[in-house]
């Protein structure tokens, strides 16, 4: 049972600084210009291109795949708003 709490703990850390990260990034590129914004927007794409393909080659959990595409999708319009 002590295993299945660290487990538990760890994971709501992990989530807790990934929601700091997302509030810091968000606030970053609200600060950003347009033509900023419009490069951020082609890298963006590129590198998360990437990491769906290593992603897919991978055995990796179905739910991170999911969360990922999630995320870039979300993250892809705070970019383009």
């Amino acid at each position: 049972m002590k295993n299945l709490q660290e487990a538990t703990e760890m994971i709501c850390d992990l989530k807790g600084s990934l929601v700091a990260i997302d509030a810091l990034l968000t606030a970053l590129v609200r600060q950003l210009p347009a033509q900023s914004r419009n490069e951020l927007m082609r890298a963006y794409a590129v590198h998360a291109e990437v990491a769906r393909t290593v992603l897919l080659h991978t055995p990796i959990s179905d739910f991170t795949v999911t969360a990922f595409e999630r995320d870039v999708s979300r993250m892809s319009s705070v970019i383009a708003a």
